[in-house]
């Protein structure tokens, strides 16, 4: 059976075909105003060529949701909430972006005050009713927002996390009327107010969104055989696309996951454990650490701004891309991104944009050589580069190439912040770990990075330009549950625990079942959210398989030194809520990575590069069809293929790996 992994992104949009024998890889430029075009462009290609044959299954990874947020563009949507309880998605936390300004920009808030309504119900600490819904009151907000055309409404209801029944009704009334409806206790059942009404309103405002390109999408597809259409969600696994549209706020970090998982599962098939994932693309770059062959999820985090309380992998972004715009500043300095020159119009070398870019930069000091077309197919146009670094240099007193460097540097010092962050600031010395890099534009900057942060070896893969693409195919299913306990509840009868375990167990079962798979195709792990008695944040720990109460807390008090530096064993502990996580795998834990062929085109045997301050002449090869040997081969060099270039500069040599992967080294290390 055929896999197909699709990755929508700001410049292109990859595909990998992943079947017994090989990978087959295609870039498609991306159609911003309507992503479904350049994915069915590519499948029509793929099919034209004879790679994929009708009966595939395909996983997508998608910005629909968060392009959405980004430009604000969701449904017109409306909050339901308990009386007296409207304004916390204004209020937020007191953590304050700007600490010192005295007059801060607010967070950003979705929903007016207008469309934030309120009902008089309550319900206690502990679930139980005070006050009863009165379902004539939700009728008539529900014809008031009928009459203001709100399309989709959310629901987050005090403590409905511990008792869903008033929550549910205003649902079942909404979904009546015609309403799209998002319910807190479905979206983000657990505590935190503030993170779970913001959770469970972005939802809403992306969903019918999400929801209408996908129904769109699933016929588009099947018009080419496509047998099932499933979704990358934000935490590595995939949804059915039906879940997808019901829960899209789950798809934030759809793209930039499918990349960890790739670099994971390569990773432990290499024998590289310890890795730093370094996605750079066109817009923009994404970070992430793999340590032990596992791979760090967090359950809080931020789309466009906007904090959401879902499973995430713990990925850190940065607005610097191939496509990250080289301009100056009110004062004149040098600068780059973060807004980018997307797909259209593109860098100035694609033939349409008049912004300069990083990409503009490689080819103006020849790391990305003319001779070479981005993605097979696209050609790219040096004498434009050079006319528009002409006038910026000019207006720099500079030489163009020295601006073109500048600009390399002030790119590379965002990347080596954010990958500093993820490794250095969580007490990691990057020295102990490998730099996997992808992306199209990952492998010209990866060997600059890893010496400037003292890792000793880059990690390349067959595929880089398509490398999340490759990631999506081989997505598991998963699905994380949540099961909140009252606080106290957790520490008072281990039974509640074994009982709320149960009942998650049950729920995983059934959408087990409805994914087509039997009890013995999937695992599922449990976890215990615990904290001492007042804290504001709670650590995940596996459930102990023997030990009950006691070994649970004897975990938790070496997690929390390890994790802050002490354990305070006289203090109270509470389990304030169970995490269950089932898993099924879709692809082969074996699969093969042995890509398409190179590039067609004939290349020429090396090119001009500015490298330390001169112009010297570079050896350029096809990547796969490099000179073999136990020595490996010295740089400088560039290596190409259809859908990436990676420069190996002086000092540092490329070995040949176990599939068709690469290994770049500092020499004399």
């Amino acid at each position: 059976m055929q896999i197909l992994g699709v990755d929508t992104g700001g410049t292109f949009t990859d595909f990998v075909v992943l079947d017994a024998e090989r990978l087959h890889v295609l870039k498609v430029p991306s159609t911003p105003d309507d992503p479904s075009r350049s994915l069915l462009t590519g499948l029509a290609r793929l099919q034209s060529e004879g790679i994929l044959q009708v009966g595939f299954s395909m996983v997508h990874g998608t910005t629909v949701a968060t392009n959405a947020l980004l430009e604000r563009r969701g449904a017109s949507t409306a909050l339901i909430t308990t009386k007296g309880f409207r304004d916390v998605l204004a209020i937020g936390r007191q953590a304050r972006q700007q600490l010192y300004s005295l007059a801060p920009s607010p967070r950003p808030c979705l929903l007016s005050q207008e469309r934030r309504l309120e009902v008089n119900e309550r319900l206690d600490a502990a679930g139980n009713i005070l006050i009863p819904l009165q379902e004539a009151e939700v009728e008539g907000l529900l014809e008031h927002l009928q009459a203001e055309q709100v399309e989709a409404i959310a629901v987050c209801l005090l403590f409905s996390y511990l008792n869903p029944a008033h929550e549910r009704r205003i649902g079942e009334l909404a979904r009546s009327r015609g309403f799209w409806v998002s319910l807190s206790h479905e979206i983000a059942p657990e505590m935190r107010e503030y993170e779970r009404t913001s959770t469970t309103v972005v939802n809403a405002y992306v969903g019918p969104i999400m929801e209408r390109y996908l129904r769109r999408l699933s016929e588009q597809i099947g018009v080419y055989g496509c047998r099932s259409l499933r979704v990358m969600q934000s935490d590595g696994g995939s949804l059915s696309a039906p879940e997808a549209g019901q829960k899209a706020v789950r798809t934030g970090l759809s793209g930039p996951a499918g990349g960890v998982i790739a670099a994971a599962k390569l990773g432990k098939l290499l024998g590289y454990t310890n890795l730093i994932s370094f996605d750079m693309g066109g817009t923009s770059t994404d970070t992430a650490l793999i340590e032990n062959g596992a791979w760090f999820t967090q359950t809080e985090g931020e789309i466009a701004g906007l904090p959401v309380r879902i499973p995430m992998l713990a990925i850190h972004t940065v607005g610097a891309g191939g496509g990250s715009i080289v301009h100056l500043d009110a004062a004149g300095a040098l600068r780059v991104g973060p807004r980018s020159a997307g797909a259209y119009p593109g860098p100035v070398a694609y033939g349409v944009g008049d912004e300069l870019t990083i990409t503009d930069a490689h080819v103006l000091l020849g790391r990305l050589p003319a001779e070479v077309r981005l993605g097979g197919a696209l050609r790219l146009d040096r004498g434009r580069v050079e006319t528009e670094f002409g006038k910026l240099a000019k207006r720099l007193g500079l030489a163009p190439e020295a601006v073109a460097a500048g600009a390399i540097a002030v790119v590379n010092m965002a990347m080596e912040r954010a990958l500093r962050r993820i490794s250095v600031e969580q007490g990691r010395d990057p020295a102990q770990f490998t730099l996997l890099c992808f992306g199209g534009a990952g492998g010209l900057h990866a060997c600059e990075l890893a010496e400037a942060l003292g890792i000793p070896q880059v990690l390349v893969p067959p595929c880089p330009g398509a490398f999340s693409a490759l990631g999506l195919a081989l997505a598991d299913i998963r699905r994380e549950y949540v099961h909140a306990l009252p606080l106290g509840q957790g520490l008072s009868t281990w039974n509640a625990v074994h009982e709320g375990f149960r009942n998650l167990y049950r729920m995983a079962a059934e959408e087990m079942r409805r994914e087509g798979l039997a009890r013995g195709d999937w695992e599922a792990k449990p976890f215990l959210e615990m904290r001492y008695r007042g804290q504001g944040h709670s650590l995940r720990l596996p459930k102990p398989t023997r030990g009950g109460l006691s070994a649970a807390m004897k975990a938790f008090h070496e997690a929390h030194e390890e994790q802050y530096g002490y354990a305070a064993l006289e203090e109270p502990i509470e389990i304030v809520g169970l995490r269950l996580v089932a898993t099924a795998a879709l692809a082969p834990p074996q699969f093969p990575l042995v890509p398409q062929t190179g590039i067609a085109s004939s290349l020429p045997s090396s090119v001009p590069v500015y490298e330390n301050g001169r112009w010297i002449s570079v050896p350029l090869y096809d990547r796969f069809e490099l000179p073999r040997g136990p020595s490996g081969l010295a740089g400088p060099c560039i290596l190409t293929q259809t859908d990436a270039t990676i420069y190996v500069p002086t000092g540092w040599r490329c070995h040949q790996q176990a599939f068709s992967c690469l290994l770049l080294r500092k020499q004399n290390t």
